[in-house]
């Protein structure tokens, strides 16, 4: 009973698998990134379940010098947490909203640390897939070269903060290599969407992106619907994206394709 910390991901994966696979819309991101330290291992990464009556009921990992990516729990179990924790070097959270809230201030209460509120995410799942009215003219395009692809994720990269993609090893360690991605094309490219392989039956559209001499245009929306139709006919049960909670437009495009707000996450960097 209680938290269990260990650097082992495959048995940590062995005893948390079918919890991450019980509700995979929203353990989204904790499903694709352990999947990537399954087969490419970040040494240092520090893996917890929390179980309770021979079940599990919470995870969480912290890679180094990343935030603590934690499923949802009540606040006693976010200080039991932090009490196992302390001494790490845990340098933010990021959670559903009331569970961040709740280990920030639980780890503000044991370490003095004083938690910052950095990005805030909107987690969507995708009901009924409806097409955008009216559809643009273009179709979608899945061959373009692999420079040109990472191009375009670098110039995304970029018109969010990111640094740019500046090599194949910069590539290789971004959260772009496993994904796959479709184009939106008129006479060329003019939007890009990425997506997430199978896992658990979820699929994430991550990233979107418009150049901004193409945008207004519906273009995000087309591109959208292409990659989230080819995800059902995958085999997707749930198919999922992030917005930013403040950015109308993207926000009410996705409702109109289908999208249902879920869930909202924030991130806090202890300072």
């Amino acid at each position: 009973m209680g938290w269990h910390l260990t650097e082992d991901i495959d048995g940590f994966l062995a005893r948390t698998g079918d919890f991450l696979r019980s509700r995979p819309a929203l353990h989204t991101s904790q499903l694709t990134r352990l999947e990537q330290l399954r087969t490419n291992e970040e040494k240092g990464t520090v893996f917890g379940r929390l179980e309770e009556d021979g079940e599990v009921r919470a995870v969480c990992y912290r890679r180094p010098s990343q935030r603590l990516l934690l499923t949802a729990v009540a606040p006693e179990q976010a200080d039991t947490l932090a009490a196992e924790l302390d001494g790490e070097p845990v340098n933010g959270v990021t959670a559903e909203d009331d569970t961040a809230a709740a280990f920030a201030e639980a780890w503000q209460r044991r370490t003095g640390a004083v938690p910052v509120p950095g990005v805030r995410v909107r987690l969507h799942r995708l009901g009924t897939l409806v097409p955008p009215e009216p559809m643009p003219d273009g179709h979608p395009a899945n061959a373009l070269e692999h420079a040109e692809i990472v191009r375009w994720c670098s110039e995304f990269a970029v018109a969010v903060g990111q640094a740019p993609l500046t090599d194949e090893r910069s590539w290789a360690a971004s959260n772009f290599a496993a994904k796959q991605f479709t184009f939106w094309e008129t006479d060329a490219p003019v939007a890009m969407a990425g997506s997430t392989p199978v896992l658990a039956g979820m699929v994430r559209v991550d990233p979107v992106y418009t150049p901004a001499r193409f945008r207004g245009r519906g273009y995000a929306g087309a591109v959208t619907f292409a990659v989230s139709q080819a995800a059902l006919a995958a085999g997707a049960t749930d198919v999922v994206l992030y917005t930013d909670p403040g950015n109308v437009t993207s926000n009410a495009l996705y409702r109109r394709l289908g999208y249902v707000p879920i869930a909202n996450f924030t991130g806090y960097d202890f300072r």
